[in-house]
């Protein structure tokens, strides 16, 4: 199966080339480091690019001070990784190793260079997105998680973390090596987040880290960007690709993780160019790559709660904790939320024990034990498959009679024949036990109630939409879905009642919901946004100039 980014075992360290070089010099200047004087501190933001003239830079552990890679960065070669592209921040400090010469260039500069040189862009992007996999499989970082197996919080902290593609160590609290240990003494052997060498981030919560590693974004309220997109899953993303390789100025807002609904995939086989599968995170952070590369702008975890038409014919959002964002054009990408069971206890238990994703974060909790997955569609079978590999069964709650309507042959295929999968037919689930963490259900069967020992239930029952709101602004359908095109008397398929909103993905209804699909709606609504923006940024300049 594919992964982002190359190996970086297998990368020669071709330098740039001379032209390069020197263009970056005309924008930068010359700095010097004595030995053992810090390049970029851990926590510092991302905003210079930094090239070796002289010397060596080295990791630092950000713990014990040492140096924590044997690789360095010698002469030719550049610091950061991926976040700088978004203007996020330094993972880990970087210190000279040896008097060191480097040319610095503002982050600014160097992003604008990056566009007009595509040979530079695509030597720089392909080395970052080589050492953010490195970082992300080795989990170099100085983020580390305590408590994950016992707190909810930690654990959504570990998805957000997980799901973004953004380094981190977890440790258990009974882990007895001496790091745990040290970790757990520091915060009283509670459930922490601990940012740096010993600095315990207070109330953890994705927002929280988002803001500590500059992914929540300061939006400046006189700002007025030309396409606003809502949700970053398959279609938000592409459209965001799309959107800034056309020059429009793109932001994207996501309340939870990049990759929507389709990040949770393990593994998706039918896409495309993937003959050997690629898991839904690792497409859609292609995506969102690319779309840094363009310029498009991401800010997450927030979330947009209202919308307001203006008279020049913009609208402003208003996102959780009250900050405003203007723009020309508006792209409803929001997809669709699993449904929730209609049993006791279900939100008590969610984070301890009741999952709605399936990544590698919820397998490590799943080990040797018994699994139950609710559910009859795609996402339901790759996630029982996934889990098969490290739980000792997997049993699959499917409510109809058979798969054959709602799942692909080749992977219901998959699931008869693979022995740790048991298919329950006509059933439901009616109780959940425990008291602090789910410990069994039971099922209501044909042949009566089952009950199951088991620490871990995924729920993947179907979609429920998000657009309370948008309620009052367009037309939607008695479920909640957003009518467009020939429904709502307009010429685009993905245009929806109110002029400059626009809606593509599993939101829109009638669409199919399939990754491809939605990646193809958020790649082809893009020419009519720029057609809409266009004609409002002409009507701007008239005014201005009147």
């Amino acid at each position: 199966m594919e992964t982002f980014g190359d190996d970086l075992e297998t990368m020669r360290r071709v330098p740039l080339a001379d032209e390069h070089v020197a263009a970056i010099c005309e924008i930068g200047r010359e700095c010097s480091y004595a030995a053992g004087e810090m390049v970029a501190e851990l926590g510092s933001p991302m905003d210079r690019f930094v090239y070796v003239i002289e010397g060596e830079i080295e990791v630092v552990d950000p713990f014990s001070g040492e140096r924590m890679v044997p690789s360095t960065l010698g002469p030719t070669q550049f610091m950061g990784e991926i976040a700088f592209l978004n203007g996020g921040t330094n993972m880990l400090g970087m210190r000279a190793a040896k008097p060191t010469r480097a040319i610095e260039a503002p982050r600014d500069a160097m992003l604008d260079l990056m566009a007009r040189v595509p040979e530079l862009s695509d030597h720089i992007i392909t080395v970052f997105s080589a050492r953010r996999r490195r970082q992300f499989e080795q989990s170099n970082s100085g983020i580390k998680l305590i408590g994950a197996d016992r707190d909810p919080r930690i654990q959504q902290c570990e998805r957000f973390l997980s799901r973004n593609r953004i380094p981190f160590q977890s440790y258990d609290l009974d882990s007895s090596d001496t790091e745990a240990s040290r970790l757990c003494s520091l915060v009283d052997h509670e459930p922490a987040v601990i940012l740096g060498k010993d600095r315990p981030l207070e109330d953890p919560s994705p927002r929280a880290l988002a803001q500590a590693l500059n992914l929540d974004l300061a939006i400046g309220e006189d700002e007025t960007v030309d396409l606003l997109i809502v949700g970053a899953g398959p279609s938000g993303v592409a459209a965001a690709v799309y959107a800034g390789a056309e020059g429009m100025s793109a932001l994207v807002v996501e309340d939870t993780a990049i990759g929507g609904q389709a990040g949770t995939s393990s593994r998706i086989e039918n896409y495309m160019g993937f003959p050997t599968g690629i898991s839904g995170s690792d497409l859609i952070y292609r995506g969102q790559i690319q779309a840094l590369k363009f310029g498009t702008r991401f800010a997450m975890p927030r979330r947009v709660e209202a919308l307001e038409e203006m008279p020049d014919g913009t609208f402003c959002a208003t996102l959780d904790h009250g900050e405003r964002l203007c723009a020309r054009a508006v792209l409803v990408a929001t997809g669709v939320q699993y449904r929730r069971l209609p049993i006791e206890r279900l939100e008590e238990l969610e984070g301890a024990g009741v999952f709605y994703a399936a990544t590698e974060m919820e397998a490590r909790f799943c080990r040797n034990t018994e699994v139950v997955v609710v559910g009859g569609g795609n996402s339901a079978g790759q996630a029982a498959m996934y889990l098969s590999r490290t739980a000792k069964c997997v049993h699959v709650v499917v409510r109809g009679t058979s798969l054959a309507a709602s799942m692909s042959d080749y992977l219901s295929r998959r699931l008869e024949a693979d022995p740790r999968v048991q298919l329950h037919y006509e059933t439901t689930v009616s109780q959940l036990h425990g008291e602090d963490h789910l410990d069994a259900i039971t099922l209501d069967t044909p042949d009566g109630q089952r009950r199951i020992e088991s620490r871990a239930l995924f729920i993947m029952i179907g979609a429920a939409r998000n657009t309370d709101w948008l309620a009052e602004h367009i037309d939607l359908d008695e479920r909640g879905f957003v009518l467009t095109g020939e429904k709502v008397g307009r010429d685009s398929p993905y245009e929806t009642s109110k002029p400059g909103i626009f809606a593509v993905g599993d939101v829109r209804a009638g669409s199919v919901k399939r990754v491809a699909s939605g990646v193809g709606e958020g790649s082809v609504v893009v020419s009519r946004i720029w057609s809409h923006v266009d004609q409002l940024r002409r009507a701007e300049a008239i005014g201005a100039a009147a």
